[in-house]
């Protein structure tokens, strides 16, 4: 496995540095844990209770939770994408046929859309959608609860890519 650059934020940081250098850190690990791997293995489920929580599945997962919190709860934005598809169970899970390739430049597209709407906004403001308990919500929030986020869904690759061919590691 080649490493991606995962680099702790300095530990004298101000708190927009801290908050945001571990956010990219996870993000960073995100993508390791999907370096070297064949299409095969990357949508390869080894949960029969979640089918779809394979490398590619949690990849896309993690492209609409980026997409969802920054762009729906703070900027106010629809509430569209496969995350709002009622009907069918981890719709953002489901990328089968889609390459691994492609589900990982739409998470780094995604990522850098999150970022500049980070950098145009104070920790303090509050989400501005309608639903999901915006108007109480800071950015602040948000980003503890996407290095939460973030950090389990890149635990649970640990174990699926040490599955897949025994590597491992954290960072």
């Amino acid at each position: 496995m080649t490493t991606s650059p995962r680099i702790r934020p300095p530990r004298t940081a101000d708190e927009r540095a801290q908050l945001l250098g571990w956010l990219d850190m996870q993000r960073a690990v995100i993508s390791w844990k999907c370096e070297g791997l064949s299409e095969a293995d990357a949508h390869r489920s080894f949960l029969p209770t979640s089918p779809q929580m394979t490398l590619a599945g949690l990849v896309s997962h993690m492209r609409w939770v980026e997409h969802l919190w920054f762009e729906i709860v703070l900027l106010g934005r629809p509430a569209e994408g496969p995350r709002f598809d009622e009907d069918v169970e981890d719709a953002d899970m489901r990328v089968e046929g889609v390459p691994l390739a492609q589900l990982l430049k739409d998470y780094a597209q995604q990522c850098e859309v999150s970022n500049e709407i980070i950098a145009a906004h104070a920790l303090d403001d509050t989400g501005r959608h309608p639903d999901f308990n915006a108007t109480s919500t800071s950015l602040r929030w948000i980003l503890f609860h996407m290095i939460e986020e973030t950090a389990r869904h890149a635990g649970h690759m640990d174990t699926i890519r040490e599955l897949v061919d025994g590597e491992k590691g954290y960072y």
